[in-house]
């Protein structure tokens, strides 16, 4: 077996070289680098359609998804003419070079490095200081199965529709699922994390047994925490369409709502997604042609604090929130 030192691959009117093609990257399954690099030729327009001109942090996985990884903020010394940067600030309030997924070729540039998919802000590189995603995270705890993961969406879905909001899910490529609403291009990070904040207090309201608003893992218990912290001001998730560091090639997918009742996470991979986009087309295809308000979700925030509830629990990288409640898991707090 001949093994290439690299390939060439002309994508959106570049050349993108591609260093070790036949290197595996995903044990379980066998597949290469190159394997990678021609996953996200097929799905382009797709991805493109959620992920163009939004920036990206990089996390490379040298040795494919079985081995270490490294979060990279700067794009390296030594990039192309060609590639597309932005300056963007990271939660701690550094400010650092990143990639901007301009086009195709942008990815494959990163695929090479060795990064499987790439985390993205939910911002444009035009607009940095207005976001256009709320991103609405349902976080399995342990013993929650995925049958409990599907019930919460829809439940989920349920409360935005009566809200007066279009949702769309995807699987996270492992073992929950998110939901995304593009929004009107009007509110910044904080506004759609309060948004998001009161979201999940009203699904817990509604099904407390199942679903949790609740930051500290000791008060969630076994329920689905609805993560309103990925909608924190410079906070990256993994994008849609990109394939998880998995050694099944696992790809975080979006779904028709139809197919949430049925899919099985763990067969949406680089090889069984392409043939499925072909057959059934792109079910988030029309997501930026109808941006939804945040109105509604707003007035459910400005009910809450009209009762007196304050600001949820920011991570541990943030500066205390103005309203934020003490920061310390409430069994450290009774002991004090």
């Amino acid at each position: 077996m001949n093994v290439l030192p690299e390939r060439l691959v002309q994508a959106a009117g570049h050349d993108v070289r591609i260093s070790s093609p036949d290197k595996i990257y995903f044990s379980q399954i066998g597949a290469t680098k190159f394997d990678l690099v021609s996953y996200y030729l097929a799905v382009a327009p797709a991805l493109l359609n959620v992920a163009k001109d939004r920036p990206a942090l990089l996390q490379r996985f040298p040795d494919g998804a079985d081995g270490k990884s490294f979060f990279q903020k700067r794009v390296p010394s030594g990039a192309p003419g060609w590639l597309k940067t932005t300056t963007v600030t990271t939660p701690n309030g550094t400010t650092s070079n990143a990639l901007v997924v301009a086009d195709i070729a942008h990815v494959l540039w990163a695929v090479n490095l060795g990064c499987l998919g790439l985390h993205l802000w939910p911002t444009h590189v035009n607009n940095p200081t207005i976001v256009d995603e709320l991103r609405i995270d349902l976080d399995p705890q342990p013993g929650v199965s995925f049958g409990d993961v599907r019930t919460a969406a829809f439940l989920c879905r349920d409360l935005l529709s009566e809200l007066g909001v279009i949702a769309y899910p995807k699987t996270t490529g492992n073992r929950g699922l998110r939901i995304y609403v593009r929004l009107e291009e009007e509110w910044d990070a904080l506004t759609v994390r309060r948004a998001a904040v009161a979201l999940a207090r009203e699904l817990e309201r509604r099904h407390p047994t199942l679903m949790s608003a609740r930051w500290w893992k000791e008060e969630c218990g076994r329920r689905v925490f609805v993560d309103f912290n990925q909608n924190a001001p410079h906070k990256t998730v993994f994008g849609a369409w990109f394939a998880r560091p998995r050694s099944g090639a696992q790809v975080s997918t979006p779904l028709s709502w139809e197919e949430v009742g049925d899919v099985v996470p763990d067969d949406m991979t680089i090889q069984t997604v392409p043939p499925l986009l072909e057959s059934r087309g792109d079910p988030w295809s029309d997501i930026a042609g109808a941006p939804q308000s945040l109105l509604s979700l707003l007035e459910l925030a400005d009910r809450d604090t009209a009762t007196g509830l304050h600001d949820a629990p920011w991570p541990p990288e943030y500066p205390k929130g103005s309203d934020e409640p003490t920061r310390v898991a409430p069994s450290r707090a009774k002991k004090s």
